[in-house]
């Protein structure tokens, strides 16, 4: 099915990230494994952008972790976090500019029989709710870190459905800048994260 949509080009991340994040929703991402092909529909991105951000993993500058966010866009910047999850995220704006989109929830499109497998749940809705989640449906881990976002590995495609309704909120899961309105979602959509805004007392992934 995915074979009728364009792959998104380098230029669409090569933007101020605000603008992609928002424009990510509804935009199809699909992973090859093996033979395999799982896929899902973009319902909930996150926005860092630069090292003047306090949640972006460049606010103190370069390091060998976060030096893909410094390359250039269209690249997947994959971070392992919290000891269990896989982060992924979409590298934006110009090469130097360490900025990338978060990838939060994800409807499940193809593949859905292989998500259950490795997520342990039926529950369609909840395969892909939560940028660790999505990750473990999809099977992407630390290998991804750098791979162009076209393939043939990990590839984002353009969509031919109406731009769907948008909300923003601040962002989840950050004791810093949570109260940016960074996160962006298809509003009232049944995949996306239970939202739950960070404080500076301590903060909370909510999957």
């Amino acid at each position: 099915m995915l074979d009728i949509y364009d792959i998104i080009p380098p230029d669409f991340y090569a933007r101020q990230t605000l603008r992609v994040a928002r424009e990510l929703l509804g935009r199809y991402v699909a992973v090859r494994d093996g033979r395999r092909i799982l896929s899902g529909r973009i319902v909930e991105t996150e926005a860092y952008i630069g090292e003047e951000d306090p949640a972006c993993h460049a606010h103190r500058g370069r390091t060998p972790r976060n030096v893909v966010m410094y390359g250039a866009p269209g690249y997947a910047y994959v971070y392992f976090t919290y000891g269990n999850h896989f982060m992924l995220n979409f590298v934006t704006e110009e090469e130097g500019v360490p900025a990338a989109v978060l990838i939060r929830a994800l409807e499940p499109v193809a593949g859905v029989r292989w998500m259950i497998e490795r997520r342990g749940t039926t529950d369609v809705h909840r395969l892909c709710r939560g940028p660790g989640n999505l990750t473990a449906a999809l099977g992407i881990d630390g290998s991804c870190n750098g791979l162009s976002l076209g393939g043939p590995r990990i590839s984002v495609y353009h969509c031919a459905e109406p731009t769907p309704l948008v909300s923003t909120s601040g962002r989840v899961g950050v004791n810093e800048g949570f109260e940016r309105s960074w996160r962006f979602f298809v509003r009232d959509h049944p995949c996306i994260s239970a939202y739950r805004m960070g404080t500076k007392a301590g903060r909370k992934q909510t999957t």
